[in-house]
């Protein structure tokens, strides 16, 4: 979605194309490494080269056919987990240029966020977090973080993608510290006997702008394809935090309902930018940041969407729970979802011959909760489409998830 409009600018003296890292931005040039020593790359910085290794990963490859909210085969224009995540990318590298950031560590960060979201988007998680009760449950950013450290085997020397210090710390903190009774605790531990994440400190301000630039995205595309599937209308908008008065402006601009909604999108997300770099330059000038670790030791989220904006975005939040993520045609789909997740999981389970051959001695030769966490690797690994044809060979009958 395009982040550009006619609202108030954010650039501060930046033009297009220029940047100037502020001394609070992470430095490629001063990272804490890789797990597994690698030579330099010639050609790119550490965070690129994070960044092209997460786009050539099969797990981001498989975003393709991951729901968002609507299945896959409900419509090409609607949103995909791959399709989302670039949306993000797009207003991470916009945010973090406005606040004199690394653009390329926000960029990554928010390109493998959602690499962990098992087929059918949270339905299917909360599927496989029910199974996993007792075996550690499941929750998506810790299988993000276990995909780019473990399960992604394709490197010679190493499991996973070998990922710099920064990357790691910002996919485990972007939702802020990491606390002991969080799900990440235990891969957040696993990766201290390395080099510690300092989980009790805020991630980097590239991290908080990455899990920033999640909620413009989500809430302003679920909104798009809420209108596109029917669920909602332009008229129900008036009501809404930051889509009131911008509707009325849109349809002065033209009578053709796409565009109109189209034009109601962009400059929302213009909106929620221009307050968020507002903000955060707000709480950079009261800091005075010298070094990345200032913004680490703050004591409170540096990267912020302001008070009034923040209320507005809980509204809004609140309308999609009720007339999107709550809809009829949305919960008959989600509940077939998750009986699907549900039925492949015990079928695995209580027969391993099931799965694929390179997935079989390792089901049955693993103690309890290893042998579900093995089976949970794979269904969480699963496109949708993949799940629904798995369920077709194994299961007599399958939902249509229409």
């Amino acid at each position: 979605m395009d982040s550009s409009g006619d609202g108030e600018g954010w650039g501060e003296g930046l033009r297009p194309g220029e940047q100037s890292l502020g001394p609070y931005a992470a430095s490629a040039i001063a990272s804490r490494g890789r797990q597994w020593p690698e030579a330099d790359c010639t050609t790119r910085s550490p965070f690129q080269r994070d960044r092209d290794r997460v786009l050539h990963s099969a797990s981001f490859r498989r975003l393709t056919y991951k729901t968002q909210v609507f299945v896959y085969h409900e419509g090409d224009h609607y949103r995909t987990r791959l399709t989302h995540s670039l949306e993000v990318a797009q207003i991470a590298r916009t945010v973090a240029r406005q606040l004199r950031l690394n653009e390329d560590l926000a960029e990554v960060l928010a390109l493998a966020h959602d690499l962990g979201h098992p087929p059918f988007g949270h339905a299917g998680e909360r599927a496989l977090d029910r199974v996993m009760r007792g075996h550690g449950g499941f929750d998506h950013n810790v299988q993000s973080l276990r995909i780019v450290t473990k399960l992604e085997r394709k490197y010679a020397a190493f499991d996973g993608l070998n990922l710099s210090w920064e990357t790691l710390e910002g996919l485990a903190k972007h939702n802020g510290p990491v606390t002991p009774s969080s799900p990440l605790h235990v891969v957040v531990e696993e990766l201290g006997q390395w080099q510690s994440l300092l989980p009790a400190q805020y991630g980097s301000a590239e991290a908080q702008v990455a899990a920033l630039a999640d909620d413009v995205a989500y809430l302003n595309h679920d909104i798009d394809d809420g209108l596109r599937a029917g669920l909602i209308g332009l008229g129900d908008l008036t009501d809404v935090p930051v889509a009131d008065g911008i509707v009325a402006i849109a349809r002065g601009l033209s009578d053709d309902e796409p565009r109109v909604v189209y034009e109601v999108s962009r400059r929302m997300i213009t909106a929620m930018i221009a307050d968020l770099v507002r903000e955060s330059r707000r709480r950079l000038r009261m800091l005075d940041p010298r070094s990345p670790d200032d913004i680490r030791r703050a004591g409170d989220a540096t990267i912020a969407f302001s008070p009034p904006m923040l209320g507005d975005l809980k509204k809004i939040r609140a309308f999609l729970f009720e007339r999107v993520y709550r809809s009829p045609r949305v919960n008959r789909i989600v509940q077939a979802a998750e009986a699907v997740v549900g039925d492949l999981f015990q079928r695995y389970l209580s027969d391993p011959s099931s799965l694929p051959p390179t997935w079989q001695e390792t089901a049955r030769d693993g103690q309890p909760s290893r042998r579900e966490r093995v089976i949970a690797d794979f269904v969480a690994g699963m496109t949708d489409r993949y799940a629904l044809a798995e369920h077709r060979r194994l299961f007599d009958a399958t939902p249509e998830l229409r």
